[in-house]
């Protein structure tokens, strides 16, 4: 039985049988890969904790006729206790991994890996705002897909910006001319959130107030669910730390 190793974060696991598991796994050279960890639910077994969503390791997998099979797993990133031990990390940590399994496939990029193991680690170390992380992994995953966000040309008519429309089905932010009825407007500094954002800069991010994160994180929402076609079910539990 041929074998191969890849490093992975786990998106997401099923119980199978008795003990062992169908794991859901994003790979930095395979894509996503489905695969099973025999035993795994054993209190003896050698995987231990390894194969829990959010966490990172350097795997050896058989591969097999419909699932492969997981041989070996040392740990990588050892992101998940941190991250379970804070809801509001909990929930973001979830929308992403989500995400993530919705957006990839066996040809899942290597730039989707590492978004996403980037976005786990910060959210573990606590680097930023739980909302704010999973925003811009959200909008950057989306970018990486294909779904480049417009925050500031219309992504209509390329008309330079800045414009108020934000119109999903249409990219991002469109001039008034193109924008259908009934658009929802984005005001400056909700649009200087988006694009600070999308590209990281987390001076201008961590400095908008709650109201701005709330209309940012809203418009974010909406982009996400046009393009996947249907709402992320753990994005609906996200908490957003409003109070």
């Amino acid at each position: 039985m041929p074998t191969y190793r890849d490093e992975g974060v786990v998106l997401r696991t099923h119980q199978l049988g008795e003990a062992d598991r169908i794991v859901t796994l994003l790979t930095r050279e395979h894509g996503k890969v489905r695969a099973v960890a025999r035993g795994v639910r054993r209190t003896s077994s050698r995987f231990g904790g390894r194969l829990e969503p959010f966490m990172v390791a350097d795997l050896q997998l058989a591969v097999g006729r419909s699932l492969d099979i997981v041989t070996q797993a040392v740990t990588l990133g050892s992101y998940a206790p941190v991250i379970v031990a804070d809801y509001r990390s909990y929930t973001a940590a979830a929308a992403m991994v989500e995400t993530a399994d919705r957006l990839t496939d066996e040809d899942a990029s290597r730039q989707q890996y590492l978004l996403l193991v980037g976005a786990l680690r910060s959210l573990a170390r606590q680097e930023h705002d739980p909302s704010l992380t999973l925003d811009s992994y959200l909008l950057r995953a989306l970018s990486v897909a294909g779904w480049a966000p417009s925050f500031g040309d219309c992504a209509v008519t390329g008309e330079p910006g800045p414009h108020r429309a934000f119109v999903p089905r249409l990219g991002g932010m469109v001039a008034d001319q193109a924008a259908p009825p009934g658009s929802l407007r984005i005001d400056e500094p909700t649009l200087d959130l988006l694009s600070a954002l999308l590209t990281g800069d987390w001076v201008h991010a961590e400095a908008a107030h709650q109201g701005v994160r709330t209309r940012a994180s809203g418009a974010v929402a909406a982009y996400v669910q046009w393009h996947l076609e249907r709402g992320l079910r753990s994005l609906e539990h996200v908490d957003r730390g409003v109070q």
